[in-house]
């Protein structure tokens, strides 16, 4: 789309005089010319100066912030115009039209359904019920079994397991809000990628990342019943325990153990080799390992501590 068809569409201001093609939206940091991208939180502001993309969705008062080869669209409403505009830069859920690519020595079930695009590498096995998306990425020896879902465009590394019922690439829980309280869907055009050597439970969901990807490094061990949410990284060879969840934009360090239960809030980080002890609340993030308890969070020692001294009051 164009940027006038883009101001005009959303009902906005353009302070451009110049025409851009605009291809796709990202974030500020990630943005590149002919992408459009936003400002929502001030905390980003520090991005508006060095970011590449050739237009941004910014509140008037933060207009003089960008470069000056960079499009200001005005809005007091950013996150709402780029939630009504993603529906215009989502992906079909069929792209491609080339017949999957399938590597030797692999078992292929009757009932699996492989779309077009897809490349699945050798001496895989994948079983009755299992959705591999449109040019979805699937390394060597890999074992998806039934009733597994791969979204499109979404890679999976080598020496992987995922067990049945999990999805992998579904939609982030991504929404705008309008003054009436109406919820305005922001369509999630990212990927997953799991990297060598990972094994998923069953009925785990990883969400796709809204721009760029969700990712989980290699080594890491994710049990059934676990909720990653969309653009979370998972450092290499974590452990996540049965009904652990994280909220978007988390990112763990390697060798993260989650017990069973915890969680974290969205957009914080966990330094490498902590252990959250099983239903830890994690609102803050943490920037040095250790053994950590409780909600609200301490360390594991002081909760100790702490269930004593409620022994004794109650006794």
């Amino acid at each position: 789309m164009t940027l006038s068809e883009i101001a005009k569409l959303l009902n906005i201001e353009c302070t451009s005089t110049h025409e851009y093609e605009i291809t796709g939206i990202n974030t500020l940091k990630d943005a590149q010319k002919g992408e459009i991208s936003f400002l929502s939180d001030s905390k980003y502001e520090k991005e508006l100066s060095a970011t590449s993309a050739s237009a941004v969705i910014l509140p008037a008062a933060k207009a003089h912030l960008l470069p000056n080869n960079v499009a200001a669209l005005v809005s007091e409403e950013p996150y709402l115009m780029v939630a009504h505009l993603s529906k215009y830069f989502a992906k079909p859920i069929q792209s491609s039209s080339i017949t999957p690519i399938i590597g030797n020595e692999c078992t292929i079930y009757p009932t699996a359904h492989i779309e077009n695009g897809a490349k699945i590498g050798s001496g895989c096995t994948i079983m009755s019920g299992v959705y591999v998306g449109a040019d979805a990425v699937i390394g060597d020896n890999v074992i998806l079994y039934p009733n597994v879902s791969v979204y499109r465009d979404c890679v999976i590394g080598n020496n992987v397991m995922i067990h049945s019922g999990t999805v992998v690439g579904s939609d982030g829980f991504g929404y705008a809000h309008t003054k009436m309280g109406e919820h305005v869907k922001l369509y999630q055009n990212g990927n997953v990628i799991i990297e060598d050597d990972v094994e998923i439970g069953s009925n785990t969901t990883i969400d796709c990342a809204v721009f760029g990807s969700t990712v989980i490094k290699k080594g890491s061990k994710i049990d059934n019943l676990i909720q990653i949410g969309h653009n979370c990284i998972v450092g290499e060879h974590c452990i996540m325990v049965s009904q652990s969840g994280l909220a978007g934009s988390t990112i763990l360090g390697r060798n993260v153990v989650m017990g069973g239960q915890s969680a974290t809030a969205g957009h914080l980080s966990i330094a490498p080799f902590t252990t959250l002890a099983a239903r830890s609340g994690v609102t803050k993030s943490i920037i040095k390992g250790g053994v950590y308890s409780g909600f609200p969070l301490m360390e594991h020692k002081l909760w100790l501590k702490l269930q004593a001294k409620l022994a004794k009051i109650l006794q």
